[in-house]
């Protein structure tokens, strides 16, 4: 990325160019980028297609204002983490369900180096830590998003839990952007993606989390306090662009892939 494209990114996220590629700037950038860049499949059920290329997630994250989704959002952060200096290897991981683990590449994720040591950086999983956590710590981690804990397991991965409940299980092996294709396709298009039978868009606020999912608005407050309410069809457009920023010029809806 050049600078042009170093500074449109950090303005859409509110923050301003680091002096040094330390913890301290890492953190400021994460909890922006939550704050302001939606976690969304909407494209999925819009019909358009996701590239993991570095123009074309600027041309929708940045230029368009528009979120994304694992892939997508550590993907471009990672881009943005390494034009301001930063070590940045991208890990494979795989999310804990009902039914075990999913499938490889499930999710990425970022290992980021500073001068005070490694973090897991991950802007892409929805509700998560509001903040890195420390890669190398294997205490408890006090977040306003939970208690989280990265333990060890037999085979040399880490499990990442929240509050005591697994999240996903990291390879420490860095992989290359390409090799996560698969995982994005199958994501998009198979109909057993989670992704593909529901829509979501959703992103941290100051006081909690707000999210649209198909027309239902939930807004999350200090404290836990949830409120729920049905949005009409005729305000769901006005929905996305008021708290999300999302301009759309139709309802994405989600097809029946039976």
């Amino acid at each position: 990325m050049d600078d042009t494209a170093v500074d449109a990114y950090l303005d859409r996220i509110g923050a301003r160019r680091p002096a040094h590629p330390d913890a301290e700037a890492l953190h400021s950038l994460h909890l922006g980028h939550l704050r302001t860049v939606p976690f969304e499949n909407l494209a999925i059920h819009l019909g358009e297609e996701i590239v993991l290329a570095e123009q074309p997630l600027l041309d929708k994250i940045v230029g368009a204002r528009r979120g994304g989704f694992c892939y997508e959002l550590n993907g471009a952060f990672a881009m943005l983490l390494r034009s301001l200096g930063y070590d940045v290897e991208l890990m494979a991981a795989r999310v804990f369900g009902d039914g075990g683990l999913g499938i490889p590449y499930d999710h990425l994720a970022l290992r980021v180096g500073t001068p005070s040591g490694p973090w897991l950086a991950d802007v892409g999983f929805g509700r998560h830590s509001h903040f890195p956590l420390r890669w190398d710590s294997r205490a408890d981690q006090q977040d306003p998003g939970g208690v989280f804990r990265i333990e060890e397991t037999a085979e040399g991965d880490l499990d990442v839990l929240r509050d005591g409940k697994p999240q996903y299980r990291i390879e420490q092996r860095p992989r290359a952007y390409e090799e996560f294709e698969v995982g994005c396709w199958w994501h998009r298009t198979s109909p057993a993606s989670h992704f593909t039978r529901s829509l979501v868009c959703s992103r941290l606020t100051e006081t909690g989390r707000i999210t649209l999912s198909g027309r239902t608005l939930v807004t999350t407050g200090a404290g836990g306090a949830r409120e729920e309410h049905q949005v009409g069809a005729e305000e769901v457009l006005a929905a996305y662009r008021e708290h999300f920023g999302i301009v759309l010029e139709r309802e994405p809806v989600v097809a029946d892939r039976t």
